[in-house]
């Protein structure tokens, strides 16, 4: 069984199809044709690859996404730091998971830091 790689520019999983040439980067061309992009307009701004162009607005909802989260596992820390039950497990996967979603909601639309429509909020490099 082939190894799973993950893409360079979506982060999937995908397993690279065997054969000559350079190992695949990217899962599918609308990724590397998003990445090559992405270099092209951090060169146009003088940016390196590890640097981000984000809106106010995308690093706030991101901020409070994440925030929500941490209170979470704190809560679920404190809950089942003592004596529990299956009842009180469940309660605390439960709320976990309901802190979880909207994080994970924002990444499946399309990024942690795109604009809930959609619209280019993020220049990523």
């Amino acid at each position: 069984m082939r190894e799973e790689v993950r893409c360079a520019w979506c982060g999937r999983p995908f397993v690279p199809s065997p054969g000559p040439g350079r190992p695949r980067r990217y899962c599918r061309r609308s990724c590397r044709q998003r990445d090559f992009e992405a270099r092209r307009r951090a060169a146009e701004h003088g940016l390196a690859d590890h640097e981000l162009i984000v809106t106010r607005a995308a690093l706030s909802r991101l901020d409070d996404a994440a925030y929500v989260l941490a209170c979470a596992v704190e809560d679920v820390d404190r809950d089942l730091a003592g004596e529990h039950d299956e009842v009180d497990v469940a309660r605390a996967l439960a709320w976990l998971l309901d802190a979880a979603r909207p994080l994970a909601e924002l990444s499946r639309r399309g990024g942690l830091l795109a604009g809930g429509d959609g619209a280019g909020a993020v220049t990523s490099l």
